[in-house]
């Protein structure tokens, strides 16, 4: 290779001591390099997934939160001022944050070295977010690593990447002797015993209940089998639900018949450790459940190492263990398993000349060979950049820069939360117990904290499963069993103000529901949203509120995400999404494209909804008219200044007649925000990410009077804007709509964020 070698080599992905397989290659890859290295300079940026971060070695230089989309912008500044010849990143969708790993473009986007993207999953059927996510990491990668010959392929045909942006390197492994199991068998005091061996962090996705299910015919036919199951479980699976996972399977083997002949070792064991397992391993077993998975670090270790392997033929397992060298065995079928076991155990020579085989293929994936082809790989992306010098602040325009969102600050809304709910109003920024509470601004707090707790999300606030659960109860026992109606208004006392609530409160609690249904990680939440929306769905069939009809489609839009086959929803859908589209042929003029003879409040969710139902079911025709409706209404809410201005709810806006410019309400900028989004969502056109970026701007001062109604010391928003002065009064709806349009400009800033600079 002519290419100069990089002279200061970063590398980016999670990093030991924390506990998973992309810490632990990322360690390897880059201990690797600099010993292939030494004229060069390898240092590492690591991925916290928990605040207080790790312990991490010297070669870590800086740090990057999981959920914190600033700091991603932080680490590239730190990686363009520091002069890195070229960025090394280790790709799981699941350990960046924002959906699909999206936090990790923000930084993509703005360094200016060389970038070569190892994938450790490639999806043949990415959802539209990791698909969006993965478009963006081939845009902005100048060359991808992929393990194995399956990962090529699914880059050329599903991303259409052309071969020669692509380097196939295997997974590392440590240089292991081929060495006889019984001598280290004695050290773990298993000596005697046919060892089997599963490890790795524990989760579901493993399938060791179908080892254990295979054992007792195993066992039948060789007693002196053991099944080591070792590694710690998943530290987020942990966090989700215990050790739930772990004690089914042992209850499993107790019941059927061999915990003795299992053996749990629940730890994390060092690299040194970890040889003198696979060293006093006979066979490997992985009978992981699902074939898509194109990378397996632990299959890797064992097979380079000489082992035999019996696995299911995942596509990692299948290049590997090929042409004799492994035996693959069906999914999920536990006869199958004890027949590829009993194969070697019955024919010593079979399984022999296996070991050999995997060993002498193993000798190309040591770490040294590794480290060569990846320095290779290094050098072909400087090659092919052929970059212009950089300087630390050339081309950091505003026009150039993502656009910097305030960071979260939930004070106001914990201050304003109690174990019943969030309270209504506040008396400046003391909540004001006179005024109780309402399914309302619960439904909203409730939407809010799925937002936040998407998978990478980021949010502060320890206690966000907490507040959630409150919302949700409120939302639960404001549904009135007798009348499947939701009531609105609870005193402070806990009593209730009426037997049914309006229509647009119930549509808003059917919204909450659909997202919690949808988005909530906690099994809890997502079954009794569930189970409240099928309750109230069939009153919203009776509805005449244009705005309760929008925000039943939102809810409905969100809960066909997890249950797409549900008739109920989808029939519904259509004759909602069916009368918003006659109104608007009713009302709608060349002068006046609107569903009514007013444009009040939360306008917006109007045009949101039909953009929403028009792809969704998809009915070009609703799609078309949700554009046509929003596209008007933000030229009506435009100043000749730029800045965007709300129709008051001092009189609103009738046809033919003046509209309203005060008082200016926190939920008209809200919805605007998120409909924008959507459209901007629904044709990729940037104009939409300008109207988005104005209405938010609406909070922070960019509106009639040049005041900022979001306090950032607190986290809370003002009620309002009048003629001559903001509303100081500070309650749930007008802070909950500032925290829901913050979530939305943070949660799609892969799609909304660059273009949000563009022409203002």
């Amino acid at each position: 290779m002519d290419a100069a070698l990089p002279e200061r080599i970063a590398f980016l992905g999670g990093y030991e001591p924390r506990l998973c397989g992309i810490a632990t290659f990322t360690t390897d890859i880059c201990e690797a390099v600099a010993a292939a290295t030494p004229a060069s300079e390898c240092f590492a940026g690591a991925v916290n997934d928990r605040i207080e971060g790790y312990e991490y070695p010297s070669r870590v230089r800086f740090e990057l939160g999981e959920k914190d989309r600033d700091s991603y912008r932080r680490a590239a500044d730190y990686l363009n001022f520091n002069n890195a010849d070229v960025l090394c990143v280790q790709h799981e969708f699941g350990i960046y944050g924002g959906p699909a790993g999206s936090h990790l473009l923000a930084l993509l986007q703005e360094v200016r070295m060389p970038v070569v993207t190892t994938l450790h999953t490639l999806l043949h059927e990415p959802n539209a977010d990791q698909r969006k996510v993965m478009e963006g990491l081939i845009r902005r990668s100048d060359r991808l690593v992929v393990m194995a010959r399956k990962g090529a392929e699914i880059l050329r045909e599903t991303y259409g990447v052309p071969a020669a942006k692509v380097d196939i390197i295997p997974h590392g492994i440590p240089d292991m002797p081929f060495v006889d199991s019984s001598a280290y068998k004695a050290q773990l005091g298993v000596e005697g015993r046919v060892v089997l061996l599963t490890f790795g962090l524990i989760g579901p996705g493993k399938g060791i209940e179908y080892a254990i299910e295979a054992l007792p015919e195993i066992v039948r036919r060789h007693p002196n089998v053991v099944y080591l199951v070792l590694g710690a479980t998943h530290p987020h699976l942990i966090a989700r639900e215990g050790e739930k996972y772990r004690l089914s399977l042992e209850r499993l083997a107790e019941d059927r018949g061999v915990k003795g002949h299992v053996i749990f070792y629940n730890r994390f064991v060092s690299l040194d450790d970890l040889k003198e397992f696979i060293g006093a391993t006979d066979i490997y077993l992985t009978p992981y459940l699902n074939e898509a998975q194109i990378t397996s670090g632990t299959l890797a270790y064992v097979f380079g190492a000489g082992k035999a392997v019996v696995s299911t033929p995942y596509w990692h397992a299948q290049e590997l263990l090929a042409d004799e060298r492994g035996i693959l065995v069906p999914f999920r079928n536990p006869h199958a398993i004890a027949e590829g076991v009993c194969a070697f155990l019955d024919d010593p020579a079979l399984m022999q000349k296996t070991r050999e085989n995997a060993y002498a293929f193993g000798r190309t994936m040591i770490w040294p060979q590794v480290a060569k082809r990846f320095i290779e790989s290094f050098q072909r992306a400087g090659a092919d950049r052929k970059a212009t010098p950089r300087k630390a602040f050339a081309g950091w325009t505003l026009a150039s820069r993502p656009y910097d969102l305030p960071p979260l600050r939930l004070d106001h809304i914990v201050c304003m939360s109690d174990g019943t709910g969030i309270l209504q109003h506040a008396t400046f920024n003391v909540p004001n117990f006179n005024e109780g509470y309402c399914t309302d601004d619960n439904a909203r707090a409730f939407i809010l904290c799925n937002l936040l707790d998407e998978p990478g999300g980021h949010h502060p606030a320890e206690n966000l499963d907490r507040m959630a659960t409150s919302y949700l109860a409120f939302l639960s026992a404001a549904m009135n069993r007798e009348t499947g109606r939701f009531r609105n208004f609870m005193s402070h006392t806990r009593q209730w103000l009426e037997q049914a609530g309006s229509e647009d409160s119930h549509a808003r609690a059917l919204w909450a529901l659909g997202t919690g249904a949808s988005r909530s990680h906690n099994e809890g939440h997502r079954k009794l949203s569930a189970q409240l929306f099928e309750r109230g769905l069939s009153a919203a069939d009776s509805f005449t509120s244009p705005r309760a009809w929008a925000f039943t489609l939102m809810g409905i839009h969100e809960y066909l995400n997890p249950f797409p086959g549900h008739s109920r929803a989808k029939a519904l859908r259509e004759s909602l999404t069916h009368r918003l589209v006659e109104r608007w042929k009713r009302c709608a003029t060349e002068n006046w494209p609107w569903f009514e003879s007013s444009a009040t409040y939360e306008n917006a969710r109007l045009s949101q909804a039909l953009l929403l139902s028009g792809q969704g079911m998809p009915n070009a025709e609703a799609l078309e008219i949700g554009l046509k409706s929003l596209s008007w209404l933000a030229s009506v809410q435009k100043t000749q200044a730029g800045h965007f201005r709300p129709i008051g709810s001092n009189g609103f806006y009738e046809r033919d007649g003046a509209r309203a410019d005060f008082d200016q309400q926190p939920v008209e900028a809200q919805a605007m925000v998120s409909a924008c989004i959507e459209a901007f969502r629904a044709t990729q056109d940037e104009a939409w990410s300008r109207e988005a970026k104005r209405a938010f701007e609406w909070f922070l001062g960019r509106n009639d009077l040049a005041l900022p109604l979001y306090d950032s010391s607190s986290g809370a928003c003002s009620d309002g804007l009048h003629q001559d002065r903001v509303n100081e009064n500070q309650g749930a709806e007008s802070t909950l709509a500032f925290h829901l349009s913050l979530a939305e400009m943070n949660y799609p800033e892969y799609m909304v964020a660059p273009p949000l600079n563009k022409g203002l």
